[in-house]
This record gives C-alpha cells, sequence and structure tokens, in this order.
C-alpha cells in the first residue's frame, strides 16, 4: 500500500494540472520541496476539487468576452443595453449604485475624459465586454455579490461598471471594463486569463455559500463547441456561411483531452489504492464518472480506467 504522503504528492502533481490553469501555477528550477503541512493543504484543496467535479458535479460558472467598444459611441451604446436605457442599477468601480438616463449619461463622460481621451470612433478596442453567468436557480443577489468582488480583484486599477440581469433564465452579470488602466496600462485578455477569471468567480461564489466549480471542459470530458453570440445571430439570421462543428476535434483539443486522462488515470490508481476509504470512494466515483466521457480513450499506455467506455459527454 502506498504511504499517505506519496499520494497526496501523486494528487498535487496530476490534480493541479487538470484544475488550475497554467499561468496559476509557478514554475521554477529546481522546484521548491513542499513541506509536510503544506502538502496536506494542497492534497485536501485536490481532493475537494474532484469532489465537486466528480461527486457533486458542482455548477460550472460561466465568464465570456462578449466583444467591446471601439470608441465612444459603442461604448455608450452598451452602457444603454445593459442598463435598459437606465431602468436598471448601473454600479461603477467606486461602488455607486444608480439607475437612471442621467447616470448613464454621466458615466459616459466620465469614462471619455477619466484617462487618454476616448472618441466616438476609435481603431482600437477601448472596453470589453464580460458576462458572468452561472446556472438557472442559483441566487441571483450572489451572483452580484460574487460579480463585485470578482471585479475588485481582476479590475483594480480599471474603471468598470457593471447590471444584475435576474429577469432572465441564468442569472448573470454583464461587466464593461475601461481597456485603459488608470496607470495607463492596457489589458489585453488571452486564453489563460479566461481560465484566471473563470478560477477567481467560482472561488468569489464559494465565499457567498454558492457551490461552484471553473473545471476546464477537456478535464470535464466535455468536448462540446459552445456557439459564441455572434454565430447565434448568424445563424438565426441565416448568414452563417459555416457552421461551426459541434464538437472539437482539432489536435490541440485531442491532446487536451489526452493529458486529461493520463491525469485522471494517476489519480483514480492512487485513490484506488490508498487506505483510506474516502480516497476509495472517490476512486469508484471516478470510475462511474469517466463513463460516456471523453478523457481516457486516447491514453497511451494500460491505465485502470482504460477499458471504461468512455465516449463524448452528454
Amino acid at each position: 500500500m502506498p504511504e499517505p504522503h506519496d499520494i497526496d504528492g501523486v494528487l498535487i502533481q496530476w490534480g493541479e494540472r487538470l484544475f488550475y490553469p497554467a499561468n496559476r501555477i509557478v514554475k521554477s528550477k529546481p522546484q521548491p520541496k513542499l513541506s509536510a503541512l503544506a502538502a496536506r493543504v494542497r492534497a485536501a484543496a485536490i481532493r475537494e476539487r474532484i469532489a465537486a467535479t466528480v461527486v457533486r458535479r458542482a455548477p460550472q460558472v460561466m465568464v465570456k468576452v462578449t466583444g467591446g467598444g471601439r470608441g465612444m459611441k459603442g461604448i455608450a451604446a452598451h452602457f444603454r443595453y445593459i442598463s435598459k436605457n437606465g431602468r436598471l442599477e448601473i454600479e461603477d468601480d467606486q461602488g455607486h449604485v444608480d439607475r437612471g438616463k442621467d447616470v448613464v449619461r454621466e458615466l459616459v463622460e466620465d469614462w471619455r475624459f477619466g484617462g487618454s481621451l476616448i472618441p466616438d470612433e476609435s481603431p482600437r478596442r477601448e472596453a470589453f465586454n464580460v458576462i458572468l453567468s452561472m446556472p438557472a436557480g442559483t441566487d441571483p443577489v450572489m451572483v452580484q455579490r460574487a460579480a463585485r468582488d470578482f471585479a475588485t480583484s481582476e479590475f483594480a486599477d480599471h474603471k468598470y461598471v457593471l447590471v444584475l440581469h435576474d429577469h432572465q433564465a441564468n442569472p448573470h452579470v454583464h461587466l464593461s471594463v475601461r481597456a485603459e488602466s488608470k496607470h495607463g496600462k492596457r489589458l489585453n485578455p488571452r486564453k489563460a486569463d479566461l481560465h484566471r477569471w473563470r478560477e477567481t468567480f467560482a472561488e468569489k461564489l464559494r465565499g457567498w455559500g454558492i457551490d461552484a466549480e471553473a473545471t476546464r471542459q477537456a478535464s470535464r470530458g466535455v468536448d462540446r463547441n459552445y456557439p459564441s453570440l455572434w454565430r447565434k445571430r448568424a445563424a438565426e439570421e441565416g448568414r452563417e456561411r459555416q457552421p461551426r462543428p459541434e464538437r472539437k476535434v482539432g489536435p490541440q483539443a485531442t491532446a487536451s483531452r489526452r493529458a486529461a486522462g493520463v491525469a485522471w488515470a494517476h489519480i483514480f490508481s492512487a485513490l484506488r489504492d490508498s487506505t483510506d476509504p474516502a480516497d476509495r470512494a472517490s476512486a469508484a466515483a471516478i470510475e462511474m464518472w469517466v463513463k460516456g466521457r471523453s478523457v481516457a480513450r486516447a491514453l497511451d499506455r494500460p491505465s485502470p480506467i482504460r477499458s471504461v467506455d468512455v465516449g463524448r459527454a452528454r
């Protein structure tokens, strides 16, 4: 039987690859050695994420960049849209909450002159529009509070506004962020940033008592392509020339699923051989959960979960 610290080491090594974005893992040579206490704490965090993903099937947060204004004209139009032309409360980065057409106009002028001048038309993106969403049934007030905490954490040096929409199926917050920070640095989000944003939003939700996760699709054995808003509109209007495939089939997606399968196999093996009944129960849950998911078929070597019938996630 493997020692508990050996199992913790496996969980840390492979769990971080599954659950944490690359830009959250500190890479240095040589790798610093964790103390026994630090290793136990990190392994416990991995166990919790396994339980949330495999056992509880915790709701997954959605963080999506939907565009951004190229000039003050577009930014103002977006402010009017998310606030329903001033009928909904709009909150700024100073914590001021108000509603009304005059409030929206004041925010527009504050953004126009609050830093480098933003002209009505600009060749570059002057704002980023972000949606923070949770599945139907989530308390909208908690979504709003978590979104506020998220914005404070991620965009402390930027002007931003946020508006809660709770009149649709999924409670969500529209967040518009000024691209230029108060120090002149411009926001330029990449894929790794979106992963981090999802992690941060889920963390803030959990802080308000909402069970939420931000596990990557590949780690969850999901290979669906979710259409962007512009694709949906184009399809509805008959303007979509080349529909996007329903499933991710490219080499990068395949490689990500293979890597996830390898990680799950190592974690499963370690938990299955543990003397802790809770670990063995987690291993059994992983074996059941992986059925029908695209995480193990492409493994490069035999593994305890390779023989499971793995297909596309539903």
